[in-house]
Parts: C-alpha cells; structure tokens; sequence
C-alpha cells in the first residue's frame, strides 16, 4: 500500500510505501482529525519504520493506493 500526501509551499510530494496490515479506515479518520485542528499533526510509520509527521493544516492531498507498476517495458 503506497500514500502520496501533497503538501502546501513544497514541490516534492511525501511517498510512504505502508506495510500490509495498515489500516486504511483508522488513517482516513486521523487524516480527518488533523485537518480539522488547526495544530494536529499526522503520523505515519513506513515499512522502513521511517517515521513522518505532517502538520494537517498543510496537507493539501493524499492519494491512498498501490503501487502502480509504471510504463511498460517492451514490445507487446
């Protein structure tokens, strides 16, 4: 499972490869709990146990999916 998180005034995107048993029910509902406070502040630990804070008043998108296998290599 992979999140992508936009975030306000910086260009790159923050690209998490989750492990498998996250719990993409309990992230949607801290992900709403931080940008609803003006002063919450999301965590999340990647299967590296890289651990990341956003502030939730910079969140400005989360993609929440797998991740894709990107172009083809080839021909077909």
């Amino acid at each position: 499972m992979d999140i992508r998180i936009g975030v306000a005034h910086i260009q790159r995107e923050i690209n998490l490869e989750m492990p498998d048993d996250f719990d993409v029910d309990s992230f949607k509902a801290d992900l709403k709990q931080a940008l609803e406070s003006n002063t919450g502040i999301i965590w999340l630990t990647d299967v590296n146990g890289r651990e990341v804070g956003i502030p939730g008043n910079k969140i400005g998108y989360t993609e929440i999916g797998n991740q894709d296998s990107g172009r083809p290599v080839g021909f077909s």
